[in-house]
């Protein structure tokens, strides 16, 4: 299993590094790693939403027995089902690799972040698209927007910060 994670992990630094060299006068590596892997999975949040939005959710709404969940919050929730994890292997293995910490502190502070991007993507979706009117995509992507800064704040400068050496 770690062949094939060091295999991935080395495909995807060789792809992103490629392009690196475009913008090293603009952006230092962690940033435009952070950049690239956020923007891929991003897009594919995005994708996902707007599949679940479209395709399988049909605009309705999930209706359990105990509660009913909104067309766009139902298929944010399938879209990140699928991006979250893969945006822990990318920040953990690509991008914030000098962070010297153990796997489990760093699951439990990505997981931390996740959980203030979720309250924040609630939160910004309710505002835009039940509030505001915008199309569901259309609310989805400035919601993104939004989230991203706070995302790479919170995990560069507070829960994957790099060990301070003595």
């Amino acid at each position: 299993m770690k062949k094939i994670h060091n295999k991935i992990r080395h495909a995807i630094l060789k792809v992103i590094d490629f392009f690196y060299p475009l913008f090293k006068s603009i952006f230092p590596l962690q940033v435009f790693r952070y950049a690239a892997c956020g923007g891929v999975n991003t897009f594919l949040d995005i994708f996902l939403f707007f599949i679940s939005y479209n395709f399988v959710l049909h605009h309705n709404p999930v209706v359990l027995s105990f509660i009913t969940i909104s067309s766009p919050i139902a298929a944010f929730i399938l879209g990140s089902s699928v991006s979250l994890p893969i945006g822990f292997y990318l920040n953990r293995y690509v991008v914030f690799t000098q962070s010297g910490l153990k796997k489990r502190h760093q699951l439990q502070r990505y997981l931390l972040v996740v959980l203030m991007c979720i309250c924040l993507n609630y939160i910004f979706l309710k505002l835009f698209v039940e509030y505001m009117g915008w199309y569901p995509t259309i609310g989805k992507i400035a919601t993104t927007f939004i989230v991203v800064v706070f995302s790479y704040t919170m995990q560069t400068f507070v829960f994957f910060k790099a060990k301070e050496v003595a």
